[in-house]
């Protein structure tokens, strides 16, 4: 979808191009894949306090500054890399979050090595399937991002509260809050 044709978007994918074709390409498509779920939900991390199109325009120097979010690579970053990356100006040089994304690397390593499979954990809590936004109003946090950052923590993840955990589920598609006159509303994608 090219963000110039004329299609009824959410409100906040208006404001900008590069938005609009992230709204109508990934926004809410529901993802599977552990790694890139995991990858979202570090950008997710990142995003706290700024906005979403900030992270989006830096997307590529973070899959760069961070070999491609590949968590076995990550797990080997030392407090040299954390110096490196705080001088990247191509991300978001803030050690809290380096530094947490470094130890989430760990966490999502530890899942799989207990034998738990990212998706399937976030997508099991989430009943398996796109929870649909049928009211039109959008909540920051609910009770199944409350639990799924309880969840997350436990197992030793960081900047995953449930505002930051909700942002995600929509982002990935565990949730679908396109506006109810989106073109994109209840879309059966993946």
């Amino acid at each position: 979808m090219n963000s110039t044709t004329t299609q009824t978007r959410c409100a906040w994918a208006q404001t900008d191009p590069l938005l609009a074709d992230y709204h109508d390409a990934e926004w809410g498509v529901p993802e599977r894949d552990s790694r890139a779920l995991w990858e979202k939900l570090m950008l997710d991390g990142f995003q706290a306090g700024l906005s979403w199109l900030t992270i989006l325009r830096k997307r590529d120097a973070f899959r760069k500054a961070f070999k491609g979010f590949v968590p076995e690579k990550i797990v080997k970053f030392t407090a040299a890399d954390v110096d490196r990356l705080m001088l990247d100006a191509g991300i978001v040089r803030s050690r809290s979050k380096i530094e947490a994304t470094i130890g989430n690397a760990r966490a999502y390593l530890a899942m799989q090595a207990a034998g738990e499979d990212f998706s399937e954990f976030v997508w099991g809590m989430a009943g398996g399937k796109p929870i649909v936004n049928k009211t039109g109003k959008v909540p920051t946090q609910t009770p199944l991002s409350e639990e799924m950052s309880k969840a997350l923590k436990k197992r030793g993840f960081k900047f995953v509260g449930p505002v930051i955990v909700y942002a995600w589920m929509q982002a990935t598609g565990i949730v679908d809050d396109h506006a109810p006159d989106c073109h994109r509303h209840g879309s059966k994608r993946k």
